[in-house]
């Protein structure tokens, strides 16, 4: 005490003085943490157009304008702004985890300046000052423990321990991990228990949470796997479009055409070649996926991080509250020398002890006693608020209550018929507590004791036998029972008790120090969650990695991590299937731990720094990888993940901040139906750009064959923006709906280095876009055989790219199976696009001012049978082409 107190140059009975702490105050700065500096608003609007198709689609915007066709114009830049304004909305609140983090910090604290005790704001904290703490304070800044009494603090957000830690002012060695630095109490921590006071050691952005703050901010915001692979195509789209364009002019030179005809129809192959729907489809598309994942619990909160849970490869998630129910649970007892299992998980008293044997036999005395001391020698209340039971105190005491119900004890009858006279609180230094119960009728006192095993059993003479006489106590055994019961991973507490006379009204530690008679053990855990042990099973046949990445024990994880399904291992030094520890992690260099991230799949006592190391080294190896967790010390690798994931009720608001997803359920199992949502968007995705790109293709081949040719243009730029506009937002969005397809668990986790069209879909879209130039070129050339006007050939030449469209519209609902193996009204909206889409085209054909507008005019019944044969004609031919791909494949596997 006095050399700590020494260095800070301050005093543990008066503290600081007044000017003292304002010097200090002007020195260190005032006890917040650093914001980073945010984005303006506008800045993150206008950065919604920096994207290679938002380019295009302004270019597009742009040439329309410039060929005077302001309509046309004003829709495209429309989209432009509504998909900006899409992005806007879902993204303004993904820099706010830094601000979420300096407000966990405005608290009040109780300090010694001048002697005195007074009230501060804890942002007036300065290294030196002494802090008093109490059961329910939030620790004002990091401190060094000078003082406890049964200090007992929550850390779980900060390390991942998932029971209150209890405190010790001893001296540590100078490498001891965080979660084990007993005698330091860090700021944002929660008081749960008894008394203290503390030295400031850190405040501010010095402060463990400071240094989490900084992780943060290090972490780096990752471009998703459609974003890249969309960036790429649309660099790729891009220089097509202008060598395209290049070739066109040169060659009409070359010919001795015009140069502003040249220029024009370079215009319109640039504007049939733009897809203008897809940056909105995708957006749909993606907007679509997240209504449906609310209705599944999961809240996106930026769009492409649907799609990135559909590729990915590696689950990395956090144990407690993530996995576990964070509800400490009894699941074993051993009374009487009689083995019984507790079933149930939670606070909810729910469940029953049955013997491990078993047999059907009553509950023995030992057991009862047992399970009495366990309400006894207990501080804790076990409530029931909104139909959820909680636990108003320690948890490992609301463990013990809920196995008491179980058994079959109410908790109120029972305190009520052994009154309390008496108690010796727990003090880490003795390892237990102890209750002195009035039993009435004049009989004996009973004193009931609970705490470390190696304490109680130090302390028994006899044992309780299953009829409740005291026997030999075997020591031995009950040690090998204690191994066993470890060794599952269930945290031990020994119970025992012993008579005093009937006057007795005062306990103290020599009244417990021998002679005790060993009642039992209770073993308890933070049980997995049943639902994400099948979501974890389902993750798998999906060929998704599950990962635990924890702060607790290794014992505890390793049980956990088995009982869940993630591994079979254990703990050692290899590596290969085993518990890698902090400790361990540490000594690894980054290319070990690259090896060591990809074989391992728990890793526990880690730092937010090692977590941030593992996601980094997980990415190294090219997998896609998705974080789960709740706590302050998860926030950091939820933000370097490719997509983090939050639990929206026991989460704090920083890991919110941080993630791209909230879970409202907190229940693993969601993630799971997110993978599968992700997996359908991509599908859906890939499936418009599928149906769109023939469209587009088709539409620069016409304008291509017609220049080479020299003759006249098949379609105008005017026409080709209104096939491409009206197409996309009647037929082609119409695939956004389109319902998930079966199996789609069962596939392996699509490559994220594979490009969104393979090489069979980009031989697809070929196919459809030379299909579209025959089908429209030829009948555009029929149509001027058979003496129709120039305006007639034209109309007939769009409507035979929207028919075309049309039948190929239902190609694409899947991109491997006929519409007749998916149901053929499993998608209404398809058929309620198809009517719009038909509507449009009658108006277009029929309607005087839409003749005037686009260049159109009538068309008779022989032409209209023409187009409908030609759409026929494409559909059966991509049917036939997918069924010998099918065959092909088969015969390959």
């Amino acid at each position: 005490m006095d050399e700590i107190t020494s260095l800070l140059a301050s005093d543990h009975k008066k503290g600081l003085d007044q000017e003292e702490a304002g010097k200090r105050l002007g020195q260190f700065g005032a006890n917040v943490l650093t914001a980073k500096q945010g984005q303006s608003g506008w800045m993150r609007f206008l950065l919604q157009f920096h994207q290679p198709l938002i380019y295009i689609l302004i270019a597009a915007g742009v040439i329309t304008a410039a060929l005077q066709e302001w309509v046309d114009s004003g829709v495209i830049f429309g989209v432009v702004l509504v998909n900006a304004i899409i992005g806007y909305i879902q993204e303004s609140k993904a820099e706010n985890a830094l601000t979420a983090l300096a407000d966990t910090m405005v608290s009040e604290a109780t300090v010694l300046r001048n002697g005195e005790k007074k009230r501060i704001p804890s942002a007036e904290l300065v290294p030196g000052d002494i802090v008093l703490l109490q059961a329910g304070d939030k620790v004002p800044a990091d401190c060094r423990l000078l003082t406890i009494r049964e200090l007992q603090v929550d850390e779980s957000a900060l390390t991942g321990e998932s029971v209150p830690v209890e405190k010790a002012v001893e001296q540590l060695e100078q490498n001891t991990v965080l979660a084990e630095r007993i005698n330091m109490a860090y700021a944002s921590s929660m008081v749960t228990y008894g008394q203290g006071s503390g030295i400031v050691t850190s405040t501010g952005d010095h402060t463990e949470m400071g240094r989490i703050s900084q992780l943060i901010s290090s972490a780096q915001d990752l471009a998703t796997p459609l974003t890249r692979k969309i960036t790429h195509f649309s660099h790729i789209l891009l220089y097509a479009i202008l060598l395209l364009a290049a070739i066109t002019v040169a060659v009409g030179i070359l010919r001795g055409q015009a140069l502003f005809d040249m220029f024009m129809a370079a215009v319109a192959l640039a504007v049939g070649a733009i897809p203008e729907g897809l940056p909105a489809a995708v957006t749909i598309t993606l907007a679509i996926g997240v209504s449906r994942m609310a209705k599944r619990k999961a809240i996106i909160r930026k769009l492409p991080a649907v799609e990135t849970l559909g590729s990915t490869t590696v689950i990395c998630s956090d144990k407690t509250g993530t996995l576990t129910e964070n509800q400490m649970t009894v699941q074993a007892i051993i009374a009487g020398h009689v083995h019984y299992e507790v079933s149930g998980t939670g606070y909810a008293p729910l469940g029953q002890i049955v013997r491990q044997d078993g047999t059907d036999e009553k509950h023995s005395t030992a057991l009862s006693e047992c399970l009495r001391a366990g309400i006894l020698c207990n501080d804790s209340l076990l409530l029931e608020k909104n139909d959820s039971w909680q636990v108003q105190g320690d948890p490992t005491e609301g463990a013990l209550l809920v196995s008491a119900a179980k058994g079959g004890f109410n908790g109120k009858e029972t305190e009520t018929h052994n009154p309390r006279l008496d108690s010796i609180p727990f003090e880490s230094q003795h390892q237990y507590m102890a209750t002195l119960q009035d039993t009435g009728n004049g009989r004996p006192r009973m004193v009931y004791i609970k705490g470390a095993v190696e304490q109680i059993l130090a302390k028994c003479t006899a044992a309780m036998d299953e009829d409740g006489n005291a026997n030999t106590f075997q020591s031995d055994t009950i040690h090998q029972d204690v191994s066993r019961m470890a060794a599952r991973g269930l945290r031990v507490l020994a119970f025992a008790c012993i008579e005093l006379p009937a006057h007795t009204m005062k306990i103290d530690h020599e009244d417990v120090s021998k002679g005790l008679t060993f009642l039992g053990l209770q073993g308890m855990i933070d049980p997995p969650r049943a639902e994400a042990v099948a979501a974890v099973e389902i993750c798998q046949v999906a060929g998704i990695r599950i990962k635990m990445i924890t702060g607790d024990h290794p014992v505890t994880a390793a049980s956990i991590a088995g009982q869940i399904g993630i591994f079979t291992g254990s703990i050692n030094k290899k590596g290969k299937g085993a518990v890698l520890t902090g400790a361990m992690l540490e000594k690894l260099s980054d290319d070990e731990l690259i090896t060591a991230a990809e074989e391992t799949s728990v890793f526990a006592r880690a730092t937010p720094e090692q977590k941030i190391r593992l996601v980094r080294a997980l990415q190294a190896n090219g997998h896609v990888v998705a974080m789960t967790g709740d706590g302050v010390n998860d926030a950091p690798a939820l933000k370097q993940a490719n997509i983090g994931v939050a639990m929206g009720i026991t989460g704090t608001d920083v890991s919110k901040e941080a993630a791209d997803m909230v879970l409202t359920d907190d229940n693993f199992s969601s993630i799971e139906a997110a993978v599968e949502e992700g997996r359908g968007v991509f599908d859906n995705l890939t499936k418009f750009i599928v149906w769109t790109l023939p469209t587009n293709l088709g539409e620069g081949l016409v304008i291509l064959t017609a220049i080479f040719l020299g003759i006249t243009l098949p379609i105008l730029p005017v026409q080709i923006l209104w096939i491409n506009m009206t197409t996309a937002g009647f037929l082609g969005l119409m695939l956004a709906f389109e319902p998930k397809e079966p199996g789609i668990m069962q596939r392996q986790p699509r490559n994220p280095e594979i490009p969104i069209l393979t090489r069979e879909l980009i031989t697809r879209i070929f196919l459809v876009g030379t299909l579209l130039l025959i089908g429209a070129f030829g009948l555009f050339e029929l149509a001027l055989a058979k003496g129709a006007s120039l305006e007639q050939a034209r109309t007939v030449a769009v409507n035979t790219f929207v028919i075309m469209e049309l039948f190929y519209l239902f190609n694409c609902r899947s991109l491997t199976k006929s519409i007749f193996q998916l149901g053929v009204f499993s998608n209404m909206w398809v058929f309620g696009g198809v009517a719009v889409m038909l509507f449009m085209q009658l108006i277009y054909t029929y309607l005087p001012i839409m003749n005037r507008l686009f260049h159109s005019a009538p068309i008779g019944a022989y032409s209209w049978a023409q187009i409908g044969l030609a759409g026929l004609a494409a559909y059966v031919i991509v049917e036939v082409e997918k069924k010998l791909r099918s065959s092909r494949l088969k015969k390959q596997a």
